[in-house]
């Protein structure tokens, strides 16, 4: 979720957040990669009974999330999420969302 806010505040690009947990932090894939694997429609869900359950902020599901589950961009399973998999499924490509 803190991906996506710094996503919507203009820290960085798709790539750009990605490429700097991957090389930065030694993760396998990055925060993007990850959500359209998982399914933004399943993270959006968790984060909503996060943030009921917890109430707290950090919890809560950003705007652009919102409104990319309001308009079916779920990910690999829709074939666009964070990444557009349509064209080549192996290669996908930032999608310009902000």
């Amino acid at each position: 979720l803190d991906a996506i806010r710094a996503l919507e505040e203009g820290v960085g690009s798709i790539q750009d957040i990605d490429t700097s947990m991957k090389l930065g932090l030694g993760y396998p894939m990055g925060p993007f990669t990850l959500g359209d694997f998982v399914g933004l429609d399943t993270t959006y869900y968790i984060a909503e009974i996060m943030f009921n359950e917890f109430r707290e902020k950090r919890f809560a599901p950003p705007p652009l999330l919102k409104r990319m589950v309001m308009a079916r961009l779920y990910g690999r399973k829709s074939g666009r999420g964070f990444y557009d998999y349509t064209k080549d499924p192996k290669n996908p490509t930032p999608m310009r969302l902000v």
